[in-house]
């Protein structure tokens, strides 16, 4: 049910500490993982939104049991994996608008002997899927688009017998991610060739961390003379783990984006300063803006300026945080020009065209642009933002809020998707209480 409009309340300066949410990329990877080891894994401190959610239903649906125990920060998901087998014959699933469960399930399901169908809503009928269909039919499996049109509802089963195939790397990183999670329980081995520049390829080295986490082997090159092209041998199937999900730096950059847009100062917990997150990038970002970054074992904390500094910056190895990005540039001196993201037009929303939308509704200047967007600074005043469904459009033009008298958040309820617990934690940030 759509939840009422939000009024976002004004605030001098924002001064607090708040935990980060678990990794939603890190949560659905090890999910896939878990599902094709042998045996019980645990995934301790998982994201339990709406899309984790999907691809434990999903799992269920087709007989790998995945259940919740506990409740909060005690909260464990148990994977009773089957050794690469798929157990149902038949399904069909539906993960709404959960692209990433919509990608890793349609390669999960490829190993399958049986018939599988997964659908989505009206948007996820809309997201293309024809690449990673093509590259999965190259391996063995029967898998297409059921409508024809190179989107789901996807069709997929009869085994992946393993080998070469090929990937354009120009669309979503989540293609060859999707391939590398199964391919440990493919006999053969699995060879990807990614053709022309890859996205968000911090993303990759994430699914290469949790997949050696569960003792599977990624053979990769990424400084060598071929850094495309990525190679699961055989005879390394996964393991069962007990595995704790790190914190989320997606997440966490709406409270960083608070400080910074406020000249405020917030810490965020249970974050890891290594991660291989490409969203914890956004730190290096927001430094070259004038922000303050300061590092613990476990936490990040950024202190804003009293003035922001427009950037010059390629987003292609983090695209989720480019929304927030654009909403700190609407404070900046000078224009901020974010290039390198074509494919945010077939997120949950085309989130050019959006934020481009949003920004004019305040009475800011921005500027479409192919691959990216321009953002220049100009007076702002409120206005009833339209999330478009997107989660993080929602909490992106949240911050704006902070410093924008009469800002209106529609459908906040959109925010689950990702991070049920965002309003919670953002009002009693706002309010300067942990």
């Amino acid at each position: 049910m759509r939840q009422p409009d939000r009024p976002i309340r004004t605030v001098r300066r924002v001064q607090g500490r708040v935990a980060a949410p678990p990794s939603k990329s890190a949560t659905q990877r090890a999910l896939i993982a878990a599902a094709l080891a042998p045996g019980r894994s645990h995934l301790r401190h998982p994201l339990l939104s709406d899309d984790s959610r999907h691809l434990i239903a999903a799992l269920d649906a087709v007989g790998i049991a995945a259940r919740v125990v506990g409740a909060g920060d005690a909260a464990v998901v148990e994977v009773e994996g089957r050794g690469g087998e798929i157990p149902a014959k038949k399904a069909e699933v539906s993960v709404g608008n959960a692209g990433t469960a919509m990608r890793f399930l349609t390669a999960l399901l490829a190993l399958g002997r049986g018939n599988y169908i997964i659908d989505g809503d009206a948007r996820m009928r809309q997201r293309p899927i024809g690449d990673l269909l093509e590259a999965l039919r190259a391996l063995g499996a029967a898998a297409e688009s059921v409508r024809g049109n190179a989107c789901p509802p996807v069709r997929v089963g009869g085994g992946l017998r393993g080998g070469t195939t090929r990937l354009r790397g120009s669309t979503s990183s989540q293609y060859l991610s999707a391939i590398l999670l199964a391919a440990p329980a493919v006999s053969g081995g699995v060879r990807v060739e990614v053709k022309g520049p890859l996205v968000s390829r911090p993303y990759v080295r994430l699914t290469i961390d949790v997949m050696r986490r569960f003792g599977a082997e990624v053979q990769t090159a990424p400084d060598g003379p071929d850094p495309n092209v990525f190679v699961v041998p055989p005879g390394r199937p996964y393991k069962a783990c007990d595995l704790e999900i790190e914190g989320d730096y997606s997440s966490a950059s709406y409270f960083f984006a608070a400080a910074a847009v406020t000249a405020g100062r917030v810490r965020v917990d249970r974050l890891d300063p290594n991660s291989s997150q490409g969203d914890a990038q956004f730190l290096r970002l927001l430094e070259q803006m004038g922000c303050w970054v300061e590092t613990g074992e476990s936490w990040v904390s950024v202190q804003g300026p009293e003035t922001l500094l427009g950037i010059d910056v390629v987003c292609r190895g983090m695209p989720d945080i480019v929304p927030t990005l654009a909403v700190v540039a609407l404070f900046a001196r000078g224009p901020t020009r974010i290039s390198g993201v074509p494919h945010l037009k077939v997120k949950e929303s085309d989130r050019i065209a959006a934020v481009v939308a949003e920004i004019s509704r305040m009475g800011g200047a921005a500027t479409p642009a192919p691959d990216g967007l321009t953002i220049g600074p100009r007076p702002l005043h409120g206005a009833r933002i339209e999330t478009y469904s997107d989660h993080r459009m929602a909490m992106a033009f949240a911050v704006a809020g902070l410093r924008v008298p009469g800002v209106v958040i529609t459908d906040p309820g959109c925010v689950s998707k990702s991070f049920p617990g965002f309003w919670g934690r953002f009002d009693r940030l706002a309010e300067g209480t942990t």
